[in-house]
C-alpha cells in the first residue's frame, strides 16, 4: 500500500489524465506533465477556467516551456501544519520547489524524533529546498542541510524563517554530498538521521557527476560511517524510473548491515485526488533502528 500525503490544505490534485495533473497550490492553479496519468482525463484540462498557467512538454519536441495564461505573483507560498513554503516555477522544468507528497515522510520523521525523546541531529543530503529540513527542525533535530545548488539553500533559509525556524539549529552547506560525507568522516562527525533524495542525474559545484545507478550504493556505504552509535533512521526518497520500493529496501539492508537491528520499509507515495485515486509520486525507504 502507498504512503499517502494527507493534511493538505492549500493544496489539491483536482483531476488527471492524459499525462497531466490539474493542481491547486494556494490560489494558484497549475497544469503539469505526470507520466503516471496515462488514463483520460474526465475533461479538457487546459480548459479549466482557473487554470493560471500550465507546463508543455510534447513528445518529441525539445521546446519545453511555462505558458502563462492568468498572471500571478513570481513568488507565492502554501503552509501545512505550520510550515510554510515559498514556491517559484522553474524556467526550463515543470518543478514548482516543492514535492508535496513528501509530506507523508515529513509526518514519519517528525514522530520518530519526538518519540526519541533525545537530542537529535540529522544529515540532510540532496537537501533541495529544505521540506525534510524545516519539518525536521520543526520537531527539534539539529538539522544539517546539504545540497549542491546555491540558489535552492537560499531557497530552504527562506521557507525556514517563513515557518517561524530561522533561530533553530540548522546548519546549511553548499556542496558536493559525497564530498561533503567523507569531510564529516575525517572530522569524527556523527549524525541520529540520514535523509537523502538523490536525482537520476546530476553535476556538483565543482563539475562531480552523479549517476544514482552508479553512485548511490558507495554513498550509501560512506554515509553508514557518519552514523552515531544510537542512530534512530536513515530515509532515502527517489524518482528515479525503475528504482522501485524493494530496490530501496534491499540497498537499506545491505548499506546498514552490522550497524545494529534495523526493521526496514519501503513503499510508493502517492497523493489523493479529487477523483477519489491515488497519484503515484516516487518512492522510498526508511530502516528504522531498534534498541536492543
Amino acid at each position: 500500500m502507498p504512503h499517502l500525503a494527507e493534511g493538505w490544505k492549500d493544496y489539491e490534485i483536482i483531476a488527471t489524465g492524459d499525462g497531466y495533473k490539474l493542481e491547486r497550490w494556494g490560489e494558484v492553479h497549475l497544469l503539469r506533465p505526470d507520466p503516471q496519468a496515462i488514463w483520460e482525463a474526465p475533461f479538457d484540462l487546459f480548459s479549466f477556467p482557473k487554470l493560471n498557467a500550465y507546463y508543455r512538454a510534447e513528445a518529441g519536441k525539445k521546446e519545453e516551456k511555462w505558458v502563462i495564461l492568468k498572471p500571478f505573483r513570481e513568488e507565492f507560498t502554501v503552509s501545512r501544519k505550520g510550515l510554510t513554503f515559498h514556491l517559484k516555477l522553474s524556467k526550463n522544468f515543470k518543478h514548482t520547489g516543492l514535492f508535496p507528497e513528501q509530506a507523508a515522510n515529513w509526518d514519519d520523521m517528525i514522530s520518530l524524533i519526538r518519540d526519541a525523546k533525545r537530542e537529535i541531529k540529522v544529515l540532510n543530503l540532496f537537501a533541495y529546498t529544505g521540506g525534510a529540513t524545516i519539518a525536521a527542525a520543526s520537531a527539534g533535530a539539529a538539522v544539517t542541510h546539504v545540497d549542491a545548488a546555491p540558489a535552492m539553500v537560499d531557497r530552504a533559509k527562506q521557507n525556514a524563517a517563513s515557518s517561524g525556524l530561522k533561530d533553530k539549529h540548522i546548519r546549511y552547506i553548499v556542496d558536493d554530498c559525497l564530498k561533503f560525507v567523507n569531510r564529516e568522516i575525517r572530522r569524527g562527525n556523527k549524525y541520529d538521521a540520514v535523509i537523502m533524495d538523490p536525482p537520476s542525474f546530476g553535476r556538483g559545484p565543482d563539475g562531480e557527476v552523479w549517476k544514482l545507478e552508479e553512485s548511490l550504493y558507495p554513498l550509501l556505504k560512506r554515509t553508514r560511517e557518519v552514523l552515531s552509535d544510537k542512530p534512530l533512521f536513515f530515509l532515502i526518497n527517489s524518482y528515479t524510473t525503475g528504482l522501485q520500493p524493494t530496490v530501496i529496501a534491499d540497498l537499506l539492508k545491505l548499506a546498514l548491515k552490522g550497524k545494529g537491528k534495523i526493521s526496514v520499509d519501503a513503499y510508493e507515495l502517492a497523493i489523493p485526488t479529487d477523483e477519489g485515486l491515488e497519484l503515484p509520486c516516487g518512492c522510498s525507504g526508511v530502516a528504522r533502528f531498534i534498541s536492543e
